[in-house]
């Protein structure tokens, strides 16, 4: 006989690690959003300097560039961090060695587990090119990447204490 109770009680089990780690998840994501925040709009910044040609697309009906939804555009980091740092709480024990190489082994599951597939059905769905949608992929690398980084580095100060 099948347990209905099983699907609730599995929830339950997740909610109760969840709160466990709150104070945990709540300082990862802090310090991993302010480290996405820090390098995303410095490298957008020298990005535009060097390369303006390619930001052109980016002036396109299809992008909001009235600001009024610029708020949106500066908590992404911080939106990314907290389902980074849930993520870390979960699986961060698979990634080790040194931080550089928990950083890349974080960015690249990041990378082909959630944006490839968002990715691949953006640009089949959208007209934006592919170097485009590329860039999309590198970016977002590049952010879960620094998130690893902090968050291995983190977790190597708490296990020095």
């Amino acid at each position: 006989m099948l347990d209905h109770h099983a699907p609730i009680a599995e929830a339950e089990i997740w909610i109760n690690r969840f709160k466990r780690h709150a104070k945990e998840i709540f300082i990862n994501t802090l310090l991993a959003g302010t480290a996405i925040f820090i390098f995303s709009y410095g490298g957008l910044f020298v990005a535009i300097r060097l390369y303006p040609s390619f930001f052109i697309d980016y002036i396109n009906p299809v992008f909001n560039s009235d600001g009024s939804r610029d708020a949106y555009f500066y908590m992404h980091p911080f939106i990314l961090a907290i389902a980074l740092s849930v993520f870390w709480n979960r699986f961060g024990k698979y990634f080790t060695g040194n931080i550089l190489k928990a950083g890349v082994e974080f960015g690249l599951v990041y990378a082909f587990v959630a944006l490839v597939p968002i990715l691949w059905i953006t640009y089949s769905a959208m007209e934006v090119e592919f170097q485009m949608v590329f860039t999309w992929l590198v970016y977002g690398f590049f952010q879960s990447f620094v998130a690893g980084m902090v968050l291995s580095w983190k977790r190597k100060e708490i296990n020095l204490l």
